[in-house]
């Protein structure tokens, strides 16, 4: 069997620097390792935040542009109401006028029994009353042209 040698000073000094070498090596990889797999750990967190955050702004984006269109439809709607409801009230005016200034010439028959009551009105009032009433639907026709949307010819 061999004996063993001891080692002189110098011999455990170089061991220890090598062994001292080595280790500081093996931390230098690992610590690079380390580096590498938590600058790629951050690279994946910052795209699924990328990611999450355009995907919300894409959602807003969305409800803004249909709150917006929705806005415009309502504003569109109601001044087309309005122009119509404009359009609606001259119409009546004119037929309004027309039957007020037909009434102008008023006259007639009111025949009465012995006790006072209107057995007969056949003034010209009366008989322009039902006729605004019976042929205002010709005369709006023949006025203002037929109506598409009208669904009754009353």
């Amino acid at each position: 069997m061999s004996q063993p040698h001891a080692l002189s000073d110098d011999q455990v000094t170089t061991e220890l620097r090598k062994m001292t070498a080595f280790i500081r090596q093996e931390a230098l990889e690992k610590a690079r390792e380390i580096h590498l797999k938590a600058d790629e750990e951050f690279s994946i967190e910052q795209s699924k935040l990328v990611r999450q955050e355009t995907s919300r702004i894409d959602t807003e984006y969305a409800k803004k542009t249909k709150s917006a269109g929705m806005s415009q439809q309502i504003t569109r709607s109601t001044l087309a109401n309005k122009v119509r409801l404009r359009v609606l009230g001259a119409k009546q005016e004119l037929l309004d006028g027309l039957f007020e200034d037909a009434g102008k010439g008023a006259g007639g028959l009111i025949i009465l029994n012995t006790t006072g009551k209107i057995d007969i009105n056949n003034t010209f009032d009366e008989r322009l009353e039902l006729l605004s009433v019976d042929a205002l639907p010709s005369v709006r026709t023949t006025l203002f042209g037929e109506n598409k949307n009208r669904k009754f010819k009353d």
